[in-house]
């Protein structure tokens, strides 16, 4: 006589699973800590403890190898991890396919990797908890900050077909500025130029668009900064990572599922300015926070300097006032503010020859019935030609600021 229906066995774990469990029960037991780039740093001796016990290796090589895909799926980006390590790579993309792809100094190219729409959703899952971020059908997008990386995220059904990943990975070491330099036209110019920037302590907004290279301009800037000045960084993800020796950190949060909890840049910026900043930065302005901003570059903050998203130095000024009326600014208030409180936009392009500055400009009010509008100057400007030097120069060169260095520098033309 039948049994009946009865459930299958599920099947044995992988000795990779295994090995991966043994491990995430040892390293969970013994409270090792996040660290400072958004990873968990494995004690060595665990992950070796795990490959002896679970995975079945035969030379030093491979019991290296061992280890380093059980860290990377742990705490690591998983099986994005191999293609990250890729030379010359910048991003890590998982199509609604499952294909995996790789972006860098060669364009867009695509692995031959494919994940399942299963573990790309774990992937997902994982990457973003591991930051304290929640990523599930009631929330289905999110950002982290994974072993240095910048991860975002999204589920169906916001996106169609399986979930969708994208990874921007941090430089290997922070590039400094006269090195970026070295890769643009004209390079040695647009360094005196920035340099007086930096030096004269202007607000510097840096636009462009996504992948135009504006964090790490802005990071290679900060660098320059004078060692005994203070900076404080503002942002929705960490990205920036100055080499200098006095930067604080400040990233904003999300709320929990009931809603509560959360800490929005605009929150961030007020804190920022009871702390003592030399610099200000906002990593990206992109929402009501940059009110915060214009007000604190108003009220003596030299030296600020942000990042915001804009097809050309000329539209930056309409982001701003679109920006400004997210926090309740009328285009008349948005434009007195921005118009003091901005010194200079620079606006970087990513083209054929590699990422480069293309604009600089400074921002100005016109007189009249006009004057409830921001007007762009420019300053310097590339073209096929050469580089073209406009009226915005002469209010550049004007700058004083406060400097150690004793006052003005002349910009070569």
């Amino acid at each position: 006589m039948s049994r009946g229906w009865a459930p299958s066995r599920p099947p044995s774990p992988s000795r990779q699973e295994r090995a991966r469990r043994w491990l995430a029960a040892r390293v969970a037991a013994s409270g090792t800590r996040q660290s400072g780039s958004g990873g968990v740093d494995l004690p060595p001796e665990l992950l070796g403890e795990a490959v002896r016990r679970h995975l079945p290796v035969h030379t030093p090589e491979e019991a290296a190898r061992q280890m380093t895909v059980l860290a990377d799926g742990l705490t690591g980006l998983g099986p994005l991890a191999e293609p990250a390590r890729g030379p010359g790579v910048t991003d890590v993309l998982v199509d609604a396919e499952g294909a995996v792809w790789t972006d860098g100094a060669e364009g867009l190219r695509r692995t031959g990797q494919r994940l399942a729409p299963s573990e790309a959703r774990q992937l997902a899952v994982r990457l973003l908890a591991q930051d304290g971020r929640r990523l599930d059908e009631g929330q289905p997008y999110g950002d982290a900050q994974v072993a240095g990386a910048r991860v975002h995220a999204v589920l169906p059904p916001i996106t169609t077909g399986g979930p969708q990943i994208s990874v921007r990975l941090p430089a290997p070491e922070p590039p400094a500025l006269d090195r970026l330099a070295g890769r643009w036209p004209h390079g040695e110019r647009w360094l005196s130029v920035l340099r007086h920037v930096l030096a004269v302590r202007a607000n510097l907004l840096i636009s462009g668009a996504t992948g135009s290279g504006k964090t790490t301009l802005l990071g290679a800037l900060l660098a320059e900064v004078p060692a005994d000045e203070r900076i404080i960084t503002v942002e929705d993800t960490r990205e920036l990572r100055p080499a200098h020796g006095h930067v604080v950190s400040l990233q904003a949060r999300p709320g929990n599922a009931e809603g509560s909890g959360a800490v929005s840049l605009a929150d961030l910026v007020r804190q920022a300015l009871r702390m003592r900043p030399d610099r200000l930065v906002v990593g990206e302005c992109r929402g009501a926070e940059v009110a915060d901003f214009l007000a604190a570059m108003n009220t003596g903050h030299r030296g600020a300097a942000g990042t915001v998203h804009a097809n050309s130095a000329r539209d930056v000024p309409a982001r701003l006032q679109a920006m400004g009326a997210l926090a309740g600014l009328g285009p008349e208030a948005t434009a007195l503010q921005a118009a003091s409180a901005v010194d200079a936009v620079l606006h970087v392009e990513r083209t054929a020859a590699g990422r480069r500055p293309v604009e600089l400009a400074v921002l100005d009010r016109p007189e009249g019935a006009e004057a409830r509008t921001l007007r762009v100057v420019p300053a310097i400007t590339a073209t096929a030609e050469g580089l073209c030097f406009g009226p915005g120069l002469d209010a550049l060169e004007a700058l004083t600021g406060s400097t150690r260095s004793g006052g003005r520098h002349a910009l070569d033309r």
